[in-house]
């Protein structure tokens, strides 16, 4: 009977992750801007760091609750999603262009950095010294964003993330309540999916790395799916696909690296046998695309969302 209760578990868990990673990251959002804080400073903590939120507290959760399978899925999930289905929704409204300007580097890093991973599974568990590895890779390549020699997708216009947005918060009491329930907020929304997921896990008698990977990465990939489905609608191409790479790239280094600094993390089997080969090919497809500078349109979506039906039919 009490199975039932991890429905609504996981769907609040997701509306708390949502929820507290907005007010977080528009209360820090309203406080860089009162404090005049350099908008290259903004892009690089508040906006990337903030809108990952929800993943990072769901995967060190997951990881610390003796659910690693939930955890390594989350972020394998997300990616594999990344490009099948948040890719795939927008291009049935407006097609995305993949010809902007030093997106073939961006892309390739994003393939060096999923082979990384992968080698990083293989030699299991992931250890602290993986994460400091890959955090400093981040911070590294953050650093040569600030000085211009680098461009991290999602990371191009912070300007247009504090003069555009007429709903930053101004008042100092009110920025300090939208941080403080957001903090509050996003590890009480993970503790909750993490609880869901595993109950699920339990209910349907299949592994923790298949919630991971379906239900736990859909949920916390549907931001990225708003912003390409906005950008769709207002046709800008190069956020939608900015977003994606971006968000591939932050999942691996920023969520993986500070989770594995926090508890080890045992990699199953399976992930090494079928997931992360899925995850590389989807991304080697859409460094194609970008290095071919090629027009995602609305037949190639619908060739990415099958194969997303296709992938999560064949992990259940």
């Amino acid at each position: 009977m009490l199975e039932f209760l991890d429905y609504p578990k996981l769907l609040g868990g997701f509306i708390f992750l949502l929820m507290g990673g907005e007010l977080l990251v528009r209360g820090s959002l309203g406080l860089a801007q009162e404090s005049r804080i350099p908008p290259v400073v903004v892009g690089l903590t508040v906006v990337a760091f903030g809108t990952s939120a929800p993943e990072l507290m769901v995967s060190i959760i997951s990881a610390l609750s003796g659910h690693p399978g939930i955890a390594v899925g989350n972020v394998v999930g997300s990616n594999i999603a990344n490009v099948l289905l948040v890719l795939g929704v927008p291009v049935l409204i407006y097609p995305i262009i993949c010809d902007q300007k030093g997106l073939t580097k961006q892309a390739s890093l994003m393939i060096g950095m999923t082979i990384l991973f992968i080698g990083l599974c293989v030699f299991e568990p992931i250890t602290m010294i993986d994460g400091i590895f890959l955090l400093l890779i981040l911070f590294g390549f953050l650093f040569l964003t600030s000085r211009g020699a680098v461009v991290i997708p999602g990371l191009d216009n912070p300007e247009d993330e504090l003069a555009s947005d007429f709903r930053l918060p101004t008042y100092p009491l009110t920025i300090t309540v939208m941080i403080l329930l957001g903090i509050i907020m996003l590890p009480l929304g993970a503790n909750l999916v993490v609880e869901g997921g595993a109950g699920l896990a339990r209910t349907w008698s299949v592994p923790d790395r298949v919630i991971g990977l379906s239900l736990i990465a859909l949920g916390t990939s549907l931001p990225e799916l708003s912003t390409t489905v906005m950008a769709a609608l207002y046709r800008s191409s190069d956020v939608a696909i900015g977003n994606v790479i971006g968000s591939n790239l932050f999942n691996i280094l920023a969520i993986l690296g500070v989770t594995a600094i926090v508890t080890d993390i045992p990699v199953d089997p399976t992930f090494i046998e079928f997931d992360l080969w899925i995850m590389l090919g989807t991304s080697i497809i859409l460094w194609f695309f970008v290095l071919l500078k090629f027009t995602i349109n609305k037949s190639t979506g619908i060739l990415f969302l099958l194969g997303y039906v296709t992938y999560l039919f064949a992990i259940y």
